[in-house]
């Protein structure tokens, strides 16, 4: 130890240091304010002495002629790689930077853009005005870019004549042109007749609770003829792309509206379900919002139901508003209380109601069973109904037996040649 620090006075090393410490922290302020201004001061220098008024964003220059209108194309990925390579191939015209090409070390790639033919038609329902903008006069032009013209695409659904459909609160509904030409008579079916057998036992099958699934719709609409009509439900969000295509493959189409059965609401048959507890206002309303969820259909079959069917005072005005839509109606025959045939008749409905349900037990054998005996019944009195559910073994067995039934001396027939013929009688 040096003697000076021996003979230096206790606590003056340390106020020198206290001293020094309070000196640079006064100072900092100063020092920050300082380096501020130079990197202001800098990038004020460089914004105004570079020539880039994006500040750095990444841009491209296009020459644009505006008597030629040019269709953008957008490449990227191993897409703009490719077109790289083939630059030199590529017609003349207005190019893009997309990177550097992969394992090229000799810069960007421009990817050429063609402009459209000179004698493409622009479509005018796809147009877009692009504005640009002059970074350095910040003049404007504006420039029209076509779009891609429309593919066509096959109709969703076949069209409906308007004259045949009314507009209310809930949507589109049926209703009986002003020319007298009924929907259920506009959208049937034609029928084939069974060569040298005009009086050939006639047999309607329906398919009923398509719509649910998109699978099994498919299925029924092309592995079933045409002459089976198909009763959707009408919940799905794309059932009337689906009842369209069963229009468009053959196939007479019904609405199925969900009434209600004896032990409701434990077995509840869906949204908007007609019921003895509303008032024929409510239940008119339900069966509106029901009829405009597709168009297109013949007439309204019941689903489920059984303690509404049963029910005159409930059920009474949903057929008479159905004979006042020129449909039909079709009763599954499952109700023996019904008063569906009734209430059809003294309210001029056209009116069918099935012989059998083939499917009450869904088995193969017990479905060939079923088509048998409604076979037989054709046979005995010239015409029979069967309903079946849209399963997929209900949809096989009945594809088997219909395709063997011109042979067996029997005619298929859509749903409306029964109703109808029974109205006429």
């Amino acid at each position: 130890m040096a003697a000076d620090e021996l003979s230096a006075p206790l606590g003056q090393e340390i106020k020198r240091r206290r001293r020094f410490s309070a000196a640079i922290i006064k100072s900092m302020p100063q020092a920050i304010a300082v380096a501020l201004g130079i990197f202001l001061g800098g990038f004020v220098l460089w914004a105004v002495v570079a020539d880039n008024p994006f500040g750095g964003e990444p841009m491209v220059a296009v020459p644009i002629d505006p008597h030629v209108a040019m269709a953008p194309k957008i490449i990227s990925g191993p897409v703009a790689r490719e077109a790289g390579t083939r630059e030199a191939d590529a017609p003349p015209g207005p190019t893009r930077y997309d990177g550097p090409a992969e394992g090229s070390a000799d810069g960007p790639v421009m990817i050429p853009v063609p402009a459209a033919p000179a004698n493409a038609p622009a479509n005018a329902g796809n147009t877009r005005t692009v504005t640009i903008i002059d970074g350095k006069t910040g003049a404007r032009q504006d420039v029209v870019i076509p779009g891609a013209p429309d593919a066509p695409s096959a109709p969703e659904a076949q069209p409906t004549d308007q004259k045949l459909v009314e507009t209310t609160s809930q949507g589109p509904i049926p209703k009986i042109a002003a020319n007298g030409m009924r929907p259920a008579e506009a959208y049937a079916q034609p029928v084939k007749p069974v060569p040298g057998k005009p009086d050939a036992p006639r047999v309607a099958l329906i398919v009923g609770g398509v719509g649910v699934s998109a699978n099994i719709t498919n299925d029924a609409i092309s592995k079933l003829p045409g002459a089976v009509t198909l009763a959707f439900m009408p919940y799905s969000y794309d059932v009337d792309h689906l009842a369209g295509r069963a229009r468009r493959a053959g196939h007479e189409i019904l609405l199925q509206a969900p009434m209600e059965p004896f032990n409701y609401p434990d077995n509840d048959s869906g949204p908007q379900t007609l019921l003895t507890s509303l008032s024929p206002e409510q239940n008119l309303e339900r069966l509106y919002w029901l009829m405009s969820r597709f168009q297109g259909y013949v007439g309204i079959a019941s689903a489920m139901g059984a303690r509404f069917t049963a029910s005159e005072q409930s059920f009474a005005p949903i057929l008479r508003e159905t004979a006042k839509r020129g449909l039909i109606f079709v009763d599954d025959g499952a109700n023996p209380r019904s008063v569906a045939a009734r209430v059809a008749g003294a309210s001029n409905l056209p009116f069918a109601k099935a012989d059998m349900i083939l499917d009450t037990v869904p088995t193969a054998a017990e479905i060939d069973h079923a088509l048998g005996r409604l076979e037989m019944a054709a046979r005995e009195r010239g015409v029979a109904v069967g309903m079946a559910s849209a399963l997929p073994v209900s949809i096989e067995r009945i594809a088997k037996w219909a395709k063997a039934a011109e042979s067996r001396g029997l005619q298929l027939v859509p749903i409306t040649v029964v109703a109808l013929k029974a109205k006429q009688s």
